[in-house]
């Protein structure tokens, strides 16, 4: 297992924040490689919600599907995602902060097969990508004002 942790700072509020990520629908408007997103549960965000999903990992498709497993409105958003590769694990915090939000990260990941032979460079390269595509929200939300 990979454990994958960071944290940033947006300059919004909590709740406006953990809407906005709740929502997978909207990850492709901050995150480029995310190519295709779909809710496949019906109703409102909830523990059970799935959606079905598509990134691309070095320039070719990956499909997953993304299982809301903790939701505490505005505090505490936990999923699961399942591909062929791994599944991960996790828990998006957000808290006040003097600025905004202070959204933390930890994840799990338990890759699969001969993946799992590649655990120490997933981990490295896991926490580049984490923070790049975090910094990415914060400057899509920080740069809609208060449209996101």
């Amino acid at each position: 297992m990979v454990r994958i942790e960071g944290a940033t700072i947006v300059e919004r509020s909590v709740e406006e924040v953990f809407d906005f990520v709740a929502d997978e629908l909207n990850e492709a408007k901050y995150n480029p490689l995310m190519v295709r997103t779909e809710k496949t549960t019906p109703g409102p965000i909830a523990v059970g919600t799935r959606w079905s999903a598509t990134i691309l990992a070095r320039g070719r498709p990956l499909d997953m599907e993304i299982e809301v497993t903790d939701y505490e409105r505005p505090h505490r958003l936990g999923s699961l995602t399942r591909m062929a590769s791994a599944d991960v694990e996790g828990l998006l915090t957000f808290e006040p902060d003097p600025a905004g939000t202070r959204l933390a990260w930890s994840w799990d990941l338990r890759p699969k097969g001969a993946y799992r032979l590649v655990g120490p460079l997933l981990a490295s390269v896991g926490h580049q990508q984490e923070a790049e595509l975090w910094a990415d929200l914060k400057d899509y939300l920080e740069g809609q004002g208060s449209r996101a």
